[in-house]
């Protein structure tokens, strides 16, 4: 662990156990959704909010959830570098996480009720496998988290569902065009957990606990993230070229240098400290990305 538990304070701990970098894949998808619904002629401002609501409070009970069952199987040693984990700290007990993660996923699923009683009835179905999904990530007899499923739960849920999901509540229509963000979304969200696995792939293997960096090896996981990012960054041009949006589109590809930084990070170095400061790094090109497709869809 990066800082020694005795020095630490209740605050603080539960803030890094926020993981307030991951937030911007939960923010982005959001963003991204509410910038297609406007492209397309409609937009429920409230339903956005909640959507957006609904997409932190899953974000905060994964990681929660995360965190108590990492440190309930082992997997959080000393040896491991990157943001304090709660249940492992000494300083906040593990039942509290727990419980903090039941509380996140009980807002997200308390609002996602609201949403689809207004929209949909049909959103409770995916509301539904959303929050198993959530749970059962981490949590549960056989977690798929801990088979090398992670990246793919992250693609589909905190891109394709997050923004597809959007922009259904806000238009109530799902197009090609929220489709193929959605992927690019998904793409840079996995990237970031590809991040994060690369980081810990030595403790991982030594816990037992198999993430996608674990079964393939460090240089494929290097290889992997540079595909992620490179598809993520491809879509507007298939955009453009299929005339689902405008030129202005390509504004996206002013945030490839935000983006490229992780990427030569991952390849230069083995260094924990270096690829938690590439994560980081890697949820600020997402954001950018959100935020360049808003400019480029809506001017």
């Amino acid at each position: 662990m990066a800082v020694a538990a005795g020095t630490l304070t209740s605050r603080a701990v539960w803030w890094s156990a926020v993981r307030p970098a991951t937030l911007a894949a939960s923010v982005a998808p959001v963003l991204a959704g509410t910038a297609i619904a406007i492209h397309q002629g409609s937009i429920r401002p409230f339903a956005g909010l909640g959507a957006l609501v609904v997409a932190v409070c899953m974000q905060l009970g994964v990681n929660f959830a995360n965190d108590y069952s990492d440190h309930r199987r082992g997997a959080d040693s000393p040896a491991r570098v990157g943001p304090v984990r709660a249940a492992s700290s000494g300083v906040v007990p593990p039942a509290q996480v727990r419980g903090a993660a039941i509380g996140a996923f009980g807002v997200a699923a308390l609002v996602g009720t609201a949403l689809s009683v207004a929209t949909d009835w049909r959103l409770l179905i995916a509301g539904a496998a959303c929050l198993l999904a959530g749970w059962l990530y981490t949590g549960g007899p056989r977690p798929y988290g801990y088979l090398g499923l992670g990246e793919l739960f992250v693609f589909v849920f905190f891109g394709l569902v997050a923004t597809c999901g959007t922009v259904y509540v806000e238009s109530l229509l799902i197009t090609p065009l929220a489709i193929l963000f959605g992927c690019s979304m998904g793409f840079l969200a996995s990237a970031i957990l590809v991040l994060n696995n690369l980081r810990d792939i030595e403790t991982d293997a030594a816990a037992g606990k198999q993430t996608l960096a674990t079964l393939i090896g460090r240089q494929r996981t290097r290889y992997l993230l540079a595909v992620l990012t490179a598809a993520a960054f491809a879509i507007p041009i298939v955009v453009f070229v299929s005339h689902l949006a405008p030129v202005t589109v390509m504004a996206v590809h002013f945030a490839i240098p935000v983006a490229a930084v992780p990427v030569r990070t991952a390849f230069a170095t083995t260094s924990p400290p270096a690829l938690v400061a590439a994560l980081k790094r890697m949820a600020v090109a997402e954001l950018a990305f959100a935020l360049l497709l808003t400019v480029g869809l809506i001017i």
